[in-house]
């Protein structure tokens, strides 16, 4: 599928905001779809969008924080709204896709510098988003798990829809979450079945 045009190519960025830039270029992130859905039949009209799933990652956040004291939540809602800003410029890369990970990585990490390139503090969103790309923080296992439930969540939402079973999801989100309390969210999804 086509990519749509990002609407903050082109754009006066030395008589604009920094936020403003920025807005218009994550707004590219609500037009571009989540290609695992795609790839099993749901229709762009009804299909997730990367900021949809942004969106669902970051509302799941909210609503588990309370029960994770030990965690930051500024910075668990911060990881979980720019988890996939690198997609702007990169697109929703698959395994189907056969890139290899380093190159993945190196192209997404490309994208968040170009995109936060004028904001003051850029070097935070920056340290945020490899943090979340390494894994390496207690905040940033949360929103990995948390990331897996949402799809796993959204493909139980695609079969109450009527599309053909995803259950390959919530196996997958299965295997990948390991805090027990999220493990038996994804649990249950199999009882819908």
């Amino acid at each position: 599928m086509e990519k749509a045009p990002n609407p903050a190519r082109g754009l006066p960025g030395d008589r604009l905001s920094p936020a403003i830039e920025l807005y218009f270029e994550v707004c590219q992130l609500k037009q571009l779809y989540r290609t695992g859905w795609l790839l099993r039949g749901v229709p762009p009209e009804r299909c997730e969008s990367v900021a949809e799933h942004s969106f669902g990652v970051a509302m799941l956040a909210v609503f588990s924080l309370r029960d994770r004291p030990e965690l930051n939540p500024l910075k668990v809602i911060k990881l979980a709204l720019i988890h996939d800003l690198g997609e702007i410029d990169a697109g929703d890369i698959t395994p189907a896709d056969g890139v290899a990970s380093e190159v993945k990585s190196a192209r997404e990490l490309e994208s968040v510098r170009r995109v936060t390139r004028r904001l003051v503090d850029r070097e935070e969103w920056r340290r945020l988003y490899v943090e979340y790309q390494n894994n390496s923080s207690a905040e940033a296992a949360f929103i990995h798990e948390l990331e897996k439930l949402e799809m796993a969540l959204q493909a139980a939402v695609y079969e109450r829809q009527g599309f053909e079973k995803l259950g390959e999801f919530r196996e997958s989100a299965r295997r990948a979450i390991a805090d027990p309390g999220l493990a038996q969210l994804v649990d249950e999804l199999g009882k819908l079945q």
